[in-house]
């Protein structure tokens, strides 16, 4: 996933701390691949191209059976807004889903 982003690229994940270079961005991945190590999949809902940037829209869907995992079902959406550099590879990504509402999922699940 990271070498979609420049070699300085960053990606910001609900306004928190951005992972800066494609080393931290691995490391912002790897901890939704260990909370869903077994099904999580990141499914492409839709592409949009604005003036300015490039929103990728997206929905997960996992088990949270990795390491203190609940067990829980997940399914959640958002979106990251790309800004992309001169070789189209994502020089900034801003992402965002509805953390409460994810939070709820992996202590109650999806369906409850």
């Amino acid at each position: 996933m990271a070498l979609f982003y420049a070699e300085d690229g960053s990606l910001n994940i609900n306004n928190g701390t951005p992972a800066t270079g494609r080393a931290a961005i691995t490391q912002s991945a790897k901890a939704f691949i260990d909370a869903f190590p077994d099904d999580m999949i990141v499914a492409f809902d839709s592409l949009v191209k604005t003036p300015k940037d490039t929103e990728f829209h997206w929905t997960l869907t996992g088990t949270n059976t990795g390491a203190n995992g609940t067990g829980k079902k997940v399914n959640i959406s958002g979106f990251e807004l790309w800004e992309l550099d001169d070789n189209g590879l994502i020089k900034e990504s801003k992402g965002t889903f509805d953390d409460e509402e994810y939070s709820r999922q992996i202590k109650y699940g999806v369906n409850d």
